[in-house]
């Protein structure tokens, strides 16, 4: 059944005051002289000021002052029986306090009234405000981080072209023992992988100055090839065996100094935390899961406690096993060439029982 309006008994006349008085939000009527003529509980527990003292002064004498011109602005739109929407500007109270309100403001031209409702939003201007302090320290402290690694790669190829030039001097031929002969020919091939590696980062640190990094088709088995010969001593004395295999893909869209840099730092932590009891066993495959191209590291090493490591596992300068060598910066760069590029890296790990990651590439 409909009941209109207008044939509603007396008893069910509508009263507005209750809604008024009680509202949580600040209501009120001001008249287009500037005055408030009525105001609602809320607008005096906010501001501070009885209704009377609000109502004895022009509204914009309570306005803080470097909002006032902006506000009377919007007023005279209002004269102009132009709604204003959403419009933000800030109040000073009784205390001296500043607040910050949202109004939403409909004018009565034929009454000379403006009906207003209002929002305290001061609590969510501070977190916007601490919001944008924290980013603005945050890309300090990214800028400095980037001049320094810029700076470190940069001075050091002058010592490394030193190294390989110093190379290019020996005279081999005259060295009978095949040893050092050997041992010379992996420190020049250390040294020239160090030289690429020190220019790749440099042009990575240039490419992220234009927030720009370039992908491109990557063999996993080739990337692979160029970290296990940089690193070849390293895993000769830590006797280290290998598991590859990349037979569900071995091609990856990605960036080639970040993929080499990711095989680099989880090879070389699985041997560094690799048990006592045991030699390092490493397990480097590809998989596809749910349309989903991963690749899955794992090895037999000391483990990580999940419930107390938790998400600080990728975090800058975290770390949990003590060794005299730890920085807390490799996992800090595999997760962010991972996530830099659209991917997502996840851990599963228990104590002495070793750590599998799994990267999943963008689609």
């Amino acid at each position: 059944m409909t009941i209109r309006v207008d044939k509603l008994p007396l008893q069910y006349d509508f009263k507005i005051e209750p809604f008024f008085e009680l509202s949580h939000d600040l209501l009120c009527i001001a008249g287009f002289d500037g005055y408030f003529k009525k105001v609602n509980p809320a607008v005096c527990r906010v501001l501070g000021y009885t209704a009377d003292e609000l109502m004895a002064k022009p509204i914009n004498q309570f306005v803080y002052s470097a909002d006032q011109h902006i506000t009377e602005q919007h007023r005279n739109n209002l004269r102009k029986n132009t709604p204003l929407l959403n419009f933000e500007n800030r109040y000073v109270t009784k205390t001296g306090e500043i607040v910050w309100l949202s109004w939403t403001s409909i004018p009565a031209k034929d009454e000379q009234l403006v009906y207003a409702i209002a929002k305290d939003i001061t609590a969510k201007k501070r977190m916007e405000e601490e919001r944008n302090a924290l980013l603005a320290n945050l890309t300090r402290i990214n800028t400095d981080l980037k001049q320094i690694n810029y700076t470190t790669s940069h001075d050091l190829r002058s010592p490394v072209n030193n190294l390989l030039s110093t190379f290019d001097m020996l005279d081999v031929s005259k060295i009978n023992d095949i040893e050092i002969h050997n041992l010379i020919n992996i420190l020049k091939l250390t040294v020239d992988n160090l030289k690429e590696t020190l220019n790749k980062q440099i042009e990575v640190l240039n490419q992220r100055e234009d927030l720009v990094v370039n992908t491109e088709a990557l063999n996993l088995n080739t990337s692979l090839n160029v970290v296990l010969q940089s690193i070849n001593k390293l895993i000769h004395d830590s006797k280290a065996t290998f598991t590859i295999d990349f037979s569900a893909f071995d091609t990856i869209i990605f960036n080639k100094a970040y993929l080499e840099s990711i095989f680099l730092n989880l090879i070389t932590n699985a041997i560094k935390y690799a048990r006592a009891d045991c030699l390092p066993l490493i397990s480097i495959y590809s998989r596809e899961t749910n349309g989903v191209k991963q690749l899955v590291f794992s090895d037999n090493g000391q483990g990580f406690d999940m419930n107390k490591v938790g998400d600080k596992i990728f975090g800058l300068n975290q770390t949990f096993h003590g060794h005299a060598d730890s920085k807390g910066i490799g996992l800090y760069l595999v997760y962010n060439h991972v996530v830099g590029l659209g991917g997502h890296i996840s851990v599963e790990s228990n104590v002495n029982a070793g750590t599998t990651f799994i990267i999943s590439f963008k689609s």
